[in-house]
């Protein structure tokens, strides 16, 4: 039979760790504060929202569509470049670099997620790994786009696929894990 050895997690020097600065801290407060003005805004208020990204140290292309129900947990870790679109109840866990490339779709609900822990240390300390959708690309409803994944240019990630590794240019993927189902 196989054991299982159990790991002595260090959970308090986890929670000791600095994992952000001062500054950092202050600036998220800040976002927590502008929240509503993002969230509340009318849904036709492309420029308002881009403009608050911006204010928070986003990089915001032009004629970037951003819903007002996304949520977005570090601005300054955003780059959505030029006629990207990302729809409603979209999750951008930006603890790390998210790129969102030219006239890329992140449908809704879709979750980018720039964050986890190093699992091979007891302390697991926060990993940061950037998140890029490359132009052209399309992460449909749902989906779930790990820490450290690219999605190549042209790609296309299907319906509630959880994607963990990179994605080819010009490659459908889907399921869960999510493979190649199709190059175009």
């Amino acid at each position: 039979m196989n054991e299982t050895r159990p790991v002595n997690l260090d959970i308090a020097a986890n929670r000791k760790a600095r994992k952000w600065s001062r500054l950092e801290k202050a600036r998220r407060v800040l976002w927590a504060l502008a929240l509503p003005l993002f969230a509340l805004s009318p849904r036709p208020l492309w420029s308002w929202r881009r403009a608050l990204l911006r204010l928070f140290g986003a990089r915001v292309g032009r004629d970037v569509h951003i819903y007002p129900s996304v949520r977005i947990s570090i601005p300054w870790n955003l780059a959505l470049e030029h006629g990207c679109a990302v729809g409603d109840r979209a999750i951008l866990y930006a603890l790390g670099p998210i790129t969102v490339g030219a006239r890329a779709t992140v449908s809704q609900g879709a979750h980018l997620c720039a964050g986890s822990h190093d699992i091979s240390r007891a302390d697991r300390p926060l990993l940061k790994p950037p998140v890029t959708i490359s132009e052209d690309a399309w992460v449909a409803a749902d989906a779930f786009i790990g820490p450290g994944v690219t999605v190549g240019a042209g790609a296309i990630v299907g319906a509630r696929a959880v994607v963990m590794k990179d994605v080819k240019a010009q490659t459908i993927v889907a399921g869960n894990p999510a493979r190649a189902i199709k190059e175009l």
